[in-house]
This record gives C-alpha cells, sequence and structure tokens, in this order.
C-alpha cells in the first residue's frame, strides 16, 4: 500500500507523462498542418517567392517520406498556382513546364492513394489546363475524355466536396459545346460549389467567367466583386476581373 507522499509522487510523474505526450502529440499535429498552411497563404497571395518556398518545403517532406500522398497533392497545388502566375505574365514556356510538373504530381497521389476526391478533381482541372496551354484540336482528344473521367471518379468518391462540383462546373464551361460543354450546367455546378463553401473565393472567379460566356453581365459582375472582397490582395482574382471587364 502506498504511502500519501508516494501516492502523490506517482500521481505526478503519470501526469508529467501525459502532459509530455500531449505536447508531442500537438507537435507532431502541428508539423503536418503547417505545410498545408503554407500552400493556402500562398494560394491566397500567389506570391511567386513564396510559392517557390512552400514548392521547396514540400519537395524536401517528400524526400524524406516518399508514400506520403498528401503532399504530392500539396506540391501539384503549388505547381497549379505557379502555373496561375506564369500565365499572368504570358509565360508559355514556364507555364507548359509548370502543368507538367503538376499533372506529374497528381498522379503520384492517386497512385498512392486513389480514394481522394481532392486529388481526381484536381488531376481533371490540370488535364483541362493542358488543352489550353495548347491546340485544342490535338490536345482535346488526348486530354477531354481524361477530364472527364477524373471527375467522374471524383463525384462517385464524395458529391459533397466543394472541390469536386467546381471542377465539374469548369468541365462544362471550358468544353466544346460538341464534346460536352454546357455553360448552364456550368453555373448549375459551380452554384452547388459555392453553396458547400461559400468562402472558396476561387468558385466565384469561375462563376463570374461562366455568367459572363452566358451573357448575365451582372451577375458576371457581382461573383467576381464577391470573390475581391473575399481576397482583396490576390493577384490572380484582380487579373480576372479585369479580364472581365
Amino acid at each position: 500500500m502506498h504511502s500519501p507522499k508516494s501516492a502523490y509522487r506517482y500521481l505526478l510523474s503519470w501526469t508529467g507523462v501525459a502532459l509530455l505526450a500531449s505536447a508531442l502529440a500537438v507537435s507532431a499535429s502541428a508539423a503536418d498542418d503547417s505545410p498545408k498552411a503554407a500552400v493556402e497563404a500562398a494560394r491566397r497571395t500567389h506570391d511567386e517567392k513564396q510559392l517557390q518556398a512552400v514548392k521547396t518545403q514540400l519537395e524536401q517532406k517528400i524526400a524524406q517520406n516518399p508514400n506520403d500522398a498528401g503532399s504530392y497533392l500539396d506540391l501539384a497545388r503549388v505547381h497549379e498556382y505557379l502555373l496561375d502566375d506564369y500565365e499572368m505574365r504570358k509565360d508559355k514556356k514556364a507555364a507548359g513546364e509548370a502543368v507538367d510538373k503538376a499533372i506529374e504530381a497528381a498522379q503520384r497521389s492517386i497512385q498512392l492513394n486513389d480514394k481522394s476526391a481532392d486529388a481526381h478533381s484536381l488531376l481533371a482541372d490540370l488535364y483541362g489546363r493542358k488543352i489550353s496551354l495548347g491546340s485544342a484540336m490535338f490536345l482535346g482528344p488526348n486530354f477531354g475524355p481524361k477530364v472527364k473521367e477524373e471527375n467522374a471518379k471524383a463525384m462517385a468518391l464524395d458529391d459533397k466536396n466543394p472541390r469536386v462540383w467546381a471542377s465539374l462546373g469548369r468541365q462544362c464551361l471550358m468544353a466544346p459545346k460538341m464534346f460536352g460543354g454546357d455553360v448552364s450546367k456550368a453555373i448549375d455546378s459551380l452554384e452547388k460549389s459555392k453553396s458547400l463553401d461559400p468562402q472558396q473565393e476561387e468558385t466565384y472567379v469561375w462563376l463570374a467567367k461562366a455568367y459572363r460566356k452566358h451573357g448575365d453581365k451582372a451577375k458576371a459582375q457581382d461573383a467576381i466583386q464577391h470573390a475581391l472582397s473575399l481576397n482583396t490582395d490576390s493577384p490572380w482574382i484582380k487579373n480576372a476581373a479585369n479580364l472581365l471587364n
């Protein structure tokens, strides 16, 4: 039987162990979350130096753990944001290299985890961007069906995911009518994405493009202004707003 003093020491020792374990768990969680937070921060600014720094951080993380599907997915996103920057400054060579690197990273993420709706919808977007950077006549027949296939996989995995609906909306907006393009369906899909996540400014940008293509300039302006209100410092959104005017 323990004396009151020894029992107190016993309790203190186990309390210390529990606190240490809790601190280590929090630290590990923070370490896991920090790259994602960095990716999100870089997405909002589209600052090229910041994006390059995050890309290096993710590449180092992948070198330490080459089987981490999430890191490859984050890397694919960073390459896509760099692609946005290169397109804004009309650097077609850099844009082409960025989309290929993004596709490679997204494909690797899916190889490691084919149950990620986010990864499939991102890959669909990237195939679409690949078409837009080249000749649609030559690239469309190859990559167009891949866009449709990846979006179908994403929807089957998670039909409550705003990214999935946004990607489907972009597919319907960008595809030629003879290959399934449908502006009204694009608007419906993007509105669905918006209802699932009303804070995602990128969806409002694409809604603005869809409404503009549909001939509704008032709704296009409302959408792009809402995007700007959610992220006032984004050069990508400002560039989209200028192109719509």
